[in-house]
């Protein structure tokens, strides 16, 4: 899967809202940015304390403001206010409060999910299959084809995946560069929904790749996010060209469903601790290939 370079806040990764304050977060680049707006009246020591139950804020803040006006007050008494197109970083030990009428909004990159921490996130947890994809040697084949070629055969191939996807009940997360992150209620139909992608990509002349792992996720708006996520992508590293691999997890869920597996055994997965068992589709499975 490709990284996506640009992200907005009009599709936030989470949003946090209390008492005179919003905080939504995207995550880009290895960081967790955030917008936080602050209303008029909101106070650390009035409106966070009691959730954190600390004596003043223990998190640093990082950030550019908006709009609008922040007075500051640390643990050793100093105190300073910021406002618009102030840089600010504020160091842990600290209240403070909005100064005005006006909201305090700043862009953040440190601060903001810490203090937020205990809360625990908004988003639901739960656990899913999650099904990832990818197009093998799609550059190559979009060098053969040419650009425009290239973007009507990916263009075909991803509308027959939204429709394959909705027969099997699977829910697309996000399409990124040639593949797909899709998210199931169920083993067996994740799976089926795998092979019915890969041979439909076959008859577009495409060789498709999967990967399928079940876990623990965090539901957040469109957003799924968590470890189980890495981990089907590094199983996704894995597979070799029309190989659909499958975590031990999956397989055993899906053991009944009439599935053919191949044992590939242990795999050490990148940035993951211990190894992985993971299981091939087998080619038998193609003749069971119904949503279910």
């Amino acid at each position: 899967m490709n990284q996506r370079h640009v992200r907005s806040f009009a599709s936030a990764d989470e949003v946090v809202e209390l008492e005179r304050l919003r905080s939504s977060m995207i995550s880009v680049g290895g960081l967790t940015v955030t917008r936080d707006t602050h209303y008029p009246g909101w106070r650390w020591s009035t409106h966070v304390k009691p959730i954190v139950k600390t004596e003043s804020c223990q998190f640093r803040h990082l950030g550019v403001v908006v709009s609008g006006r922040l007075h500051v007050v640390l643990d050793d008494g100093t105190e300073f206010e910021a406002g618009p197109f102030d840089v600010v970083d504020i160091p842990p030990g600290h209240d403070a409060w909005v100064v005005g009428d006006e909201p305090f909004e700043t862009i953040a990159w440190s601060g903001g999910k810490g203090w937020l921490a205990p809360l625990g996130s908004l988003g639901d947890r739960v656990v899913a299959t999650l099904l990832l994809t990818d197009i093998v040697d799609s550059t190559g084949m979009a060098r053969r084809l040419g650009d425009r070629n290239w973007a009507d055969l990916l263009e075909n191939h991803q509308a027959g995946t939204r429709e394959i996807l909705a027969q099997y009940r699977g829910r697309a997360v996000d399409f990124a560069g040639d593949g797909v992150l899709a998210v199931f209620d169920g083993a067996a139909r994740a799976i089926r929904c795998a092979v019915a992608l890969r041979d439909a990509a076959q008859d577009l002349g495409l060789e498709l790749r999967a990967a399928v792992h079940t876990g623990e996720v965090e539901i957040a708006g469109d957003a799924v996010r968590g470890v189980s996520v890495h981990e089907a992508s590094r199983v996704l590293g894995v597979a070799g060209a029309a190989d659909i691999l499958v975590s031990d997890v999956t397989a055993l869920l899906a053991r009944d469903a009439g599935l053919a597996f191949e044992d590939r055994g242990e795999h050490e997965l990148r940035g993951l601790p211990g190894s992985r068992r993971l299981f091939a589709v087998g080619a038998t499975s193609a003749a069971s290939t119904s949503p279910g």
